[in-house]
């Protein structure tokens, strides 16, 4: 795999697996590149929700809008420049702020091949 650079339009956006909301992702390198991670950009309505355990480590880093991310009661809210780290095997809600928000992405493993 050779050095690249991505933007957000290099995403194929689709709405996340195993949920409803109005939560999209876009992984533009992953296991189909040999990669150990997946790297990609998110976008979330206004007021999208979900809630999952981590299957993975995963950073999301906000350049958008906003998050709360909630595990065990305690609460961090991220704007643009702000970023989140969600370690493998904790339970957290996230939930985008009134504007929704735009995210980038690094999970490792890469996430969907944790999925199963």
């Amino acid at each position: 795999m050779k050095m690249q650079g991505f933007t957000a339009d290099d995403a194929a956006m689709e709405r996340s697996p195993d949920q409803d909301g109005d939560i999209e992702t876009g992984d533009v390198v992953n296991e189909a590149d040999g990669a150990p991670i997946s790297i990609g950009y998110g976008r979330w309505g206004p007021g999208a929700t979900l809630t999952e355990t981590m299957l993975v480590d995963d950073v999301m880093i906000i350049l958008e809008g906003s998050l709360d991310v909630t595990s065990e009661g305690d609460t961090v809210s991220a704007g643009p420049g702000g970023i989140v780290h969600m370690p493998k095997g904790v339970e957290v809600t996230i939930k985008a702020g009134p504007t929704g928000a735009r995210t980038a992405y690094v999970t490792y493993p890469n996430w969907r091949a944790a999925r199963g």
